[in-house]
């Protein structure tokens, strides 16, 4: 514009010749405005209200609690922002903390072999899921045969529905859904209610779903009473573990404990014997004397075996001797074998 363009100084044609500059209009504001004033000093500063102290009265920044002194209405620290009841709060409104998202606690078992798998095996499912215009064969057949004679109802479901529940797995057109698992605690399995010797496993380090299922099938055989689990890096109940089982998950309680040296204490407490299982062991199974006694036998990783304080914690060191070229066994094939030796030496097999 032509206005703008002359008082910037722009050279400005005229009868008496061209004219530059301001003048001397801008002189006013190239003067400085002084040393910035200290923290302490500005009026909205926190280290000035800091320094005023707590109970202050008429302070600057006392307005936050809508006492006498508040900030004035537009002010970015007034009462009102604090209060929700100022301008500044209805300009600009606090942002809402994000909602944590609610974890789904339900698993899914998909396909069709597995779904029919858990259904016989008892896992206690709450839906069928059936793929819209599935083919019909023997294993869906019995499916739905057995999810109509447990009560489990049966949702006819689009396929893509059924491929965001399923995450994406091949489902062939078959899913159940099992409710998550409750734990027992570990105060239960010190006094049973079953009868016989009372015998526990505890598991240390062991991630795999399927031994812990492994070992809960074998604990049923040789009338065993429960299972200790820790909470953290450590297997749960997963819906592979109870396909696993073959339903004697829905006989053998299992117990999450926030430490499981301290579990082994409890038990060793009540009278137990606690008895690691390791390939460096004190004493072969085999030659094993305490197999009558109430048992707590513990069983750690493959890779890594007991860790150390659980190791410390146990009474006995026990090892499974082998031949060739095989140092240590998978956590549910040792515990199978101690378990066995230990049912043997009760006079339960034969």
């Amino acid at each position: 514009m032509p206005g703008n363009s002359q008082r910037r100084g722009a050279v400005r044609k005229s009868g008496k010749g061209p004219t530059v500059g301001t003048g001397g209009h801008g002189r006013q504001a190239l003067k400085g405005r002084g040393p910035t004033p200290k923290a302490e000093e500005r009026e909205h500063h926190p280290a000035a209200r800091r320094a005023a102290g707590p109970g202050r009265s008429g302070a600057p920044g006392a307005g936050r609690s809508g006492a006498p002194g508040a900030a004035k209405r537009g002010d970015k620290t007034s009462a009102g922002r604090s209060s929700g009841t100022g301008a500044g709060a209805r300009r600009a409104p606090a942002a809402r903390a994000p909602q944590p998202r609610r974890k789904n606690t339900a698993e899914i078992v998909a396909g069709r072999n597995s779904v029919v798998e858990a259904l016989r095996a008892g896992i206690p499912a709450t839906t069928l899921y059936v793929a819209s215009r599935v083919e019909l064969d023997d294993r869906v057949r019995e499916a739905l045969k057995l999810a109509t004679a447990n009560g489990i109802p049966i949702l006819e479901t689009p396929r893509g529905e059924l491929d965001r529940l399923t995450d994406g797995s091949v489902h062939q057109g078959l899913a159940i859904q099992v409710p998550a698992y409750q734990y027992a605690h570990h105060g239960d399995l010190i006094d049973p209610l079953a009868p016989g010797i009372p015998l526990v496993i505890a598991l240390d380090g062991v991630t795999d779903p399927r031994n812990l299922g492994a070992i809960i099938r074998s604990l049923a055989a040789f009338g065993g009473h429960g299972v200790v689990v820790p909470e953290r890096r450590s297997v749960g109940m997963t819906a592979s573990a109870w396909k696993t089982s073959a339903g004697a998950a829905a006989r053998i309680p299992v117990a999450r404990v926030t430490n499981l040296t301290r579990a082994l204490e409890d038990f060793k407490k009540a009278g137990f014997f606690i008895l690691g299982l390791d390939m460096d062991g004190d004493v072969s199974l085999p030659s094993l004397r305490v197999g009558d006694s109430p048992l707590v036998v513990v069983g750690g990783s493959e890779g890594k075996g007991l860790s150390r304080l659980v190791r410390e914690t146990c009474d006995q060191i026990v090892s499974i001797p082998m031949v060739g070229q095989f140092e240590s066994l998978n956590a549910g094939v040792a515990t199978s074998v101690a378990l066995y030796e230990i049912a043997r030496q009760r006079g339960m097999t034969g």
